[in-house]
């Protein structure tokens, strides 16, 4: 049991980051996006390829992993930037299909529907990082997302957060302003991506395989209730976000009624959560985290 509680604890940690990189692109782009599974998936793929069939460490991939991500995030970033609302949703949504495909049918690269094995364990400093021993990859997860989160709350009270608060309250107010609205929509493109690519990367090699089933269209829809239902602009919600999405989704594991509830269940209970909490807290469990910028330093206030 206390295995199984690990494995939850590490997925938490491994969406929580693709969590952190869907509130910046729509909690303070204001971009209703549907495409983290396809930069969860070029990570994974990135660090499949380099490390199984040229010998890379992981730490050599991540970076790599990252900077093609944010370059597929750049790509759909500009040409989306005309839709809005349900719009960019559908064309979002469309390129995590289109992902998916690519790798289920790329053999040469890919190795088609049968995904790519025997990826090697990290390393560092002589140590292994088995992920079958979930402690010391639960550690190496949870300074990942710590790491990403701090680095994110220095962004929020940054010149960029104001400004891509200012385009998500109000665009023409904000482009009035001198506010690049364009600019700053695709950095948070790139930047959401290349952290879903960094979680990507953690995914292949705590499964050790990557196989294109695994990014399908239920990861984006499981990642944006974690980000609505802990808060949309606040990086600690998502986090909490995940942690409750990913014990919901091994609810029927967790209480031995996998035989008796079926597969479908999942996705009920997602749909079901974004409708209630649209409904009746649309702000989310914490809600939006405020910023007061005075000579440097932030201030948390109450949510809306």
């Amino acid at each position: 049991m206390l295995n199984f509680f690990l494995l939850i604890l590490i997925y938490s940690g491994i969406y929580a980051l693709m969590a952190i990189g869907q509130n910046v692109i729509t909690g303070y782009g204001g971009m209703l996006a549907l495409c983290q599974a396809g930069f969860f998936a070029i990570g994974s793929y990135a660090t499949a390829i380099l490390s199984a069939n040229y010998g890379w460490s992981f730490w050599a991939t991540l970076p790599v992993a990252a900077l093609i991500s944010a370059f597929f995030g750049l790509l759909i970033g500009l040409p989306t930037l005309r839709l809005k609302g349900d719009y960019l949703a559908i064309a979002t949504l469309g390129f995590g299909e289109i992902v998916r495909n690519v790798l289920n049918n790329w053999d040469s690269l890919t190795n088609g529907p049968m995904g790519i094995q025997k990826i090697p364990m990290p390393t560092i400093f002589g140590f292994t990082i088995n992920p079958y021993k979930k402690w010391a990859f639960l550690l190496m997860v949870i300074i990942f997302v710590a790491i990403a989160s701090f680095l994110f709350q220095r962004l929020a009270r940054s010149r960029m957060g104001r400004a891509l608060t200012a385009v998500r309250e109000d665009e023409i107010a904000a482009q009035s302003m001198g506010i690049n609205i364009t600019k700053y929509k695709v950095y948070a493109f790139v930047l959401g991506a290349s952290v879903a690519g960094i979680a990507g990367s953690l995914q292949a090699v705590f499964s050790l395989s990557v196989t294109p089933g695994t990014y399908t269209f239920m990861v984006s829809v499981m990642v944006l209730c974690m980000v609505v239902l802990g808060g949309m602009g606040n990086f600690k919600a998502a986090i909490i976000g995940a942690f409750i999405i990913q014990m919901i989704s091994y609810f029927p594991q967790l209480t031995g009624l996998s035989g008796v509830i079926p597969p479908q269940f999942k996705q009920i209970l997602f749909g079901l959560i974004l409708v209630v909490m649209m409904i009746w807290r649309p702000q989310g469990i914490l809600g939006r985290e405020e910023h007061s910028y005075g000579r440097g330093h932030g201030h948390k206030g109450g949510s809306k």
